[in-house]
């Protein structure tokens, strides 16, 4: 089949490759050249870095919808388009120029969690399970015509980034399937029931915090949902500390030293108490009641992963051979800078 690719980010990697091996890929189109790293270099996507390491058509156009873009793009003559995690709304020219069938694979069980984050909200909303959708392109967002779904369990110890990287796994084989049933003539496409659409915002650095005064599951799905990007950030404040230093603002710098949690584990009070007698009745939230616990609302949160900042995440035992974590220093909440 004679198709067109537009996309930008990793998520969309799996599935180029594939239609790349089995499909004529006539041109990829992707986001300009961003700065990156320390010293901002202009790095391409990693869509647009597949398909210059394979010598294929590549367009990376400021605006998608310009007739500069759009006319060579028609002179293609392809059969279909597939969209993934592109970041440009596609109009109704554009759209007519891309084919037969235009379709959208999106990371999410639509119509639930629509928008640009459903990976990190699908852990961060407590959701069970979650999945893949192929849809039709829509002038709302991911509005359109569902013609394939594949759900799929969601672990209490899977962060986003792991989740992010199951689901691109699975995206060649949905999407192959569409394909295969639309140049077959039996594709056919469900409405969305408006009545069951959730939202699944953007996120930013200003949302790498937590409170521990929550419970130990809703920490858990905090510190998983925003794991690697944008973070967890808490500081962390030994014992000998002031009060007036715990009760001073936390600003950009924030209170103590400040570490990253990637990786934690809910304990609620049945099971902490349990763990060699280490809660302690009346430990405020935040508390660390053992090296590697902390209190929360109903029980402990248990560290599994941290990361200090410029480093790498490692696991908890490994932190605590070089920092001196104990009982009665205090995780915090840490602003971050937006």
């Amino acid at each position: 089949m004679r198709l067109i690719f537009l996309g930008a980010g990793e998520f969309g990697l799996p599935t180029l490759q594939h239609l790349h091996a089995t499909h004529e890929l006539l041109a990829v189109v992707s986001q300009p050249d961003k700065p990156a790293g320390r010293r901002r270099k202009l790095t391409p996507t990693p869509i647009a870095g597949f398909a210059l390491e394979k010598g294929l058509t590549l367009l990376r156009p400021e605006d998608v919808n310009a007739p500069e873009v759009v006319a060579p793009l028609a002179a293609l003559k392809a059969d279909a388009a597939v969209v993934i995690a592109f970041g440009q709304k596609l109009g109704p020219e554009l759209l007519a120029a891309l084919g037969g069938l235009t379709v959208n694979l999106h990371s999410s069980l639509l119509p639930k969690l629509r928008g640009a984050a459903p990976i990190n909200w699908a852990i961060l909303n407590g959701e069970a399970r979650t999945g893949l959708s192929v849809i039709a392109l829509a002038q709302r967002m991911d509005a359109g015509l569902v013609y394939a779904q594949a759900a799929t369990p969601i672990d209490p110890r899977e962060t986003a980034g792991e989740l992010h990287d199951r689901l691109a796994v699975m995206g060649p084989g949905i999407v192959e399937s569409v394909l295969t049933q639309w140049k077959g003539g039996t594709l056919k496409g469900e409405v969305q029931d408006e009545s069951l659409a959730t939202r699944a915002p953007k996120l930013s650095k200003a949302d790498a915090s937590v409170s521990f005064d929550a419970t130990a599951e809703e920490v858990r799905r905090r510190v998983h949902g925003l794991t690697p990007w944008p973070g967890v950030q808490v500081g962390w404040v030994a014992s000998e500390k002031s009060a007036e230093k715990l009760a001073e603002p936390a600003g950009a710098a924030g209170p103590g030293e400040m570490i990253f949690l990637r990786r934690v584990a809910a304990e609620p009070a049945s099971n902490a108490a349990a763990d060699r007698g280490a809660v302690r009745d009346g430990a405020e939230p935040g508390t660390l009641i053992a090296p590697d616990r902390v209190a929360v609302r109903d029980g402990a949160v248990r560290l599994l992963e941290v990361q200090a900042p410029g480093g790498k995440p490692m696991p908890i035992a490994d932190f605590l051979r070089g920092h001196r974590m104990k009982p009665g220093d205090r995780l915090v909440r840490w602003q971050p800078m937006a």
